[in-house]
């Protein structure tokens, strides 16, 4: 049999950097190597690309070999030996900005080579918060309450922002995952501080409504028709909210639960608007759909993240098991249903 040869990417420019070394290192030890020509390939945070003999050999590339991209050939070049690389599709195991906001799927089109997971357009939207809240209400699909700050606009006074969301106050850039930048604001002293950390991420920020209820999320695989969606799973947080320290630090106490304590009517619906959120997004291959559970019983999208971690604790691999597919098949799951709705070009 043929293996297929994987072009796995890691690392990238972006504040998740070594999320995206820890969820490549465990997509590179679950990858089937019978069935697949695995080349792991580090983008280190200046954004160069590095052709790797094994994956461990990101923390030294000095003596290695850079990869460019041959548009329209399917494949790249090495220097400087110029070496020409072919792949069959790549795998991308990156996060936020240069990794999952499009640029590396519009660069997988003209190359020509599919790639795992959505397109451009529905990449780029959903890493922008902003436009997915817009497309979701626009589809009578309940999101956050938000206001938005631009870097360029004065600062919002307290007093009207709390009485149009109520207090406290989430800020976050519109535009960064892994709760990078996020603050939890109780007070108009603390404003200014949120707000500009948050605008070292992104020029555009939201503030929310911070909702009291559960935090759960749901993936979903495959492409439509031909998608299904996982159960619902619950996130308790270990701090006052999910922070990026309570996802990934070994000190973290959060809890991730497979199966969320709520009632199977809830969990139902959740799943339908799952479904309804990936198709509304025209979204591909793989996304996780994470969502707010108020007390009342509304549930309101918080946001849509099409390229989920694989770390240790991150919650969509852990779903898939649930529902029976172990950690190899969801990975060669991912990589068939790329090689089958590849793009026009990628198939001529």
């Amino acid at each position: 049999m043929d293996r297929k040869r994987v072009l796995m990417l890691f690392g990238g420019e972006s504040s998740e950097h070594d999320v995206s070394v820890s969820s490549a290192r465990n997509v590179y030890a679950a990858i089937d190597e019978m069935a697949f020509d695995v080349l792991p390939c580090y983008i280190d945070r200046h954004g160069k690309w590095w052709l790797l003999d094994d994956f461990e050999e990101y923390a030294d590339t000095q003596n290695g070999s850079q990869l460019l991209p041959v548009l329209g050939s399917s494949g790249f070049v090495t220097i400087p030996d110029n070496k020409v690389i072919k792949v069959d599709v790549i795998l991308p195991i990156l996060h936020g900005r240069n990794g999952e906001d499009g640029s590396v799927q519009g660069m997988a089109q003209l190359l020509h080579i599919p790639i795992v997971g959505c397109d451009v357009t529905s990449s780029g939207i959903a890493m922008n918060k902003l436009a997915t809240k817009e497309i979701l209400q626009a589809n009578n699909i309940a999101v956050i309450p938000y206001r938005v700050h631009r870097q360029y606009e004065p600062l919002p006074d307290f007093g009207k922002l709390t009485m149009q969301l109520g207090n406290p106050l989430f800020v976050k850039p519109a535009r960064a995952g892994s709760s990078v930048g996020v603050s939890k604001v109780h007070s108009a002293s603390e404003l200014p501080a949120a707000l500009e950390e948050a605008h070292r991420h992104d020029s555009i920020v939201l503030i929310e409504k911070a909702i009291v209820g559960q935090e759960l999320e749901v993936a979903v695989l495959g492409t439509p028709p031909h998608h299904q969606v996982s159960g619902v799973g619950e996130i308790v947080p270990g701090a006052e909210f999910y922070t990026y320290d309570d996802k990934y630090s070994n000190s973290s106490t959060a809890e991730v639960r497979i199966s969320a304590s709520i009632d199977d009517a809830t969990k139902e619906a959740i799943r339908q608007t799952t479904a309804k959120v990936f198709e509304v997004l025209d979204c591909k291959g793989l996304a996780r759909v994470d969502y707010m559970l108020a007390a009342d019983g509304t549930f309101y999208v918080m946001e849509v993240n099409t390229l989920p971690g694989f770390t240790n604790i991150s919650m969509y691999p852990k779903l898939w098991r649930q529902e029976g597919i172990n950690y190899p098949q969801l990975i060669e799951m991912l990589i068939n249903d790329a090689l089958a709705n590849g793009t026009i070009e990628a198939n001529v």
